[in-house]
């Protein structure tokens, strides 16, 4: 099986066990009391969150509660980097790509932590996304900019014993979930 078949098989295991995880009651309570907890440790840095589509994990309590400032992803245009416009609760929001409202404002900030989902994880700290490639060629960037956090939330239930990866995929830095918080873990040059 090719790398890109292996991506989409792992993909369609990973979209039924959130699926059956996001239908538990008091998970999503338990995940962002984690998450809270996390984001504590960066107080006054300015961290990236997004807007929930589908069945993904709800990270906006837990954002709400940052002492410091938002903002959120927004999809410029297809296989390029996301930008991040400011974002609180009382943000204007209009819709954006793939479902996701963005705030209505267009200034843009770089952010110092982001909090991403995600389709699976594994114990290397290696994510599957949707296939897209957003967030692996906004976190290179951002990387290559200066430090930041990447920060992915998801159900236990979404964990794969070893994701599928490939050269461009991005390794998060910290994984959240309702039972716990994992990492940080190595970078890419240091994974297994």
């Amino acid at each position: 099986m090719s790398s890109g078949e292996d991506k989409q098989a792992a993909r369609k295991a990973a979209f039924a066990a959130r699926k059956a995880a996001f239908a538990t009651q008091g998970l999503a309570l338990q995940a962002n009391a984690r998450l809270s907890e996390v984001l504590r440790r960066y107080a006054g840095q300015i961290v990236a969150g997004y807007m929930p589509i589908r069945t993904e994990l709800d990270p906006r309590p837990a954002l709400l509660r940052h002492d410091g400032p938002l903002c959120l992803p927004v999809v410029e245009a297809e296989a390029r980097p996301l930008s991040f416009r400011p974002w609180s609760a009382e943000a204007e929001m209009i819709p954006g790509a793939f479902g996701a409202a963005i705030p209505a404002a267009t200034a843009t900030v770089c952010p110092q932590v982001v909090v991403v989902p995600l389709l699976a994880f594994d114990r290397r700290g290696f994510r599957l996304g949707y296939g897209g490639g957003f967030y692996d060629r906004t976190l290179e960037g951002l990387r290559q900019r200066g430090p930041v956090t990447v920060i992915g939330f998801a159900f236990a239930a979404q964990e794969m014993a070893r994701v599928p990866v490939e050269a461009t995929d991005q390794p998060l830095d910290l994984m959240v979930t309702e039972t716990g918080v994992f990492g940080p873990f190595p970078t890419r040059s240091e994974a297994p």
